[in-house]
């Protein structure tokens, strides 16, 4: 793959877990339904924690120390965990190989865990992201006195798989729900085959297949789709209505490929 688009990648799918995060975590605390609380397969784990007392909690992550009411959702709890677990160690990986001649008091310093405490771990997911994305763009590595060294092509390559990993358990779990269906007409900027994802009877987002090479203007995705959320379908909705004005689609069409 190209580095340049690889980086791009790495930056949009950090980029995404930080604007999704806090839906994450609200999620969280969605209770599922009362059928479904406790899973048959924790019941045996929380009578063993009943059983021997309370938790040891000296090793947990900042996340792991939250208190939250029961019942919780559990998908979105371990997608949290494992989430922000991955983006820490990437950001201890990328501060191996980047900060190694860093001053220990400069504020953009990534700092490890030790046994004295969490270390930059405490700021939370967000600023592993943050700091992550720094070094994936070089920034700060020019001029007579930098303060990070360049990532090497392999450091970026592990950046690249755990930013993409990290964004696609975020969108999985928030999305769970939602079902995809081909849209019964066409992208009107490249002819492309859209789909839709519906959850609870509403389309949630369009994307489109013509890739990178649509001229539609809207964001790419992870898997490099044009893609419309549900909160800026607006030009998409405008240039449905410009067809449908020059004749190309009747207006039940126009509707049909947001309703289907």
């Amino acid at each position: 793959m190209n580095q340049t688009r690889a980086i791009d990648q790495t930056v949009a799918a950090l980029r995404l877990v930080r604007e999704k995060w806090g839906a994450l975590l609200a999620a969280v605390e969605a209770p599922p339904t009362p059928a479904d609380w406790p899973p048959r397969e924790t019941t045996a784990f929380l009578d063993k924690v009943a059983a021997d007392g309370p938790l040891l909690v000296a090793d947990r992550a900042p996340y792991a120390l939250r208190a939250h009411p029961a019942p919780l959702n559990l998908d979105a709890h371990d997608a949290v965990v494992a989430v922000e677990t991955m983006l820490f160690d990437l950001a201890d990986t990328c501060a191996a190989v980047a900060q190694e001649h860093t001053p220990l008091d400069e504020l953009h310093r990534w700092n490890y865990r030790t046994q004295h405490g969490p270390g930059s771990r405490a700021q939370g997911a967000h600023w592993a992201s943050v700091f992550v994305e720094g070094r994936v763009l070089g920034e700060q590595t020019d001029g007579p006195d930098p303060l990070f060294a360049p990532l090497p092509g392999w450091a970026l390559h592990e950046a690249h798989r755990v930013a993409r990993q990290c964004a696609d358990g975020v969108l999985r779990t928030l999305r769970h729900d939602e079902r995809g269906a081909a849209g019964r007409y066409p992208c009107p900027w490249c002819a492309a085959p859209l789909t839709l994802y519906s959850a609870s009877g509403d389309v949630q987002r369009i994307t489109c297949s013509g890739g990178p090479e649509c001229p539609a203007p809207a964001r790419l995705d992870l898997d490099g789709h044009r893609v419309w959320e549900r909160s800026d379908m607006g030009p998409l909705l405008a240039r449905f209505a410009a067809s449908m004005e020059s004749g190309e689609i009747v207006t039940e069409q126009a509707c049909a490929v947001i309703s289907s």
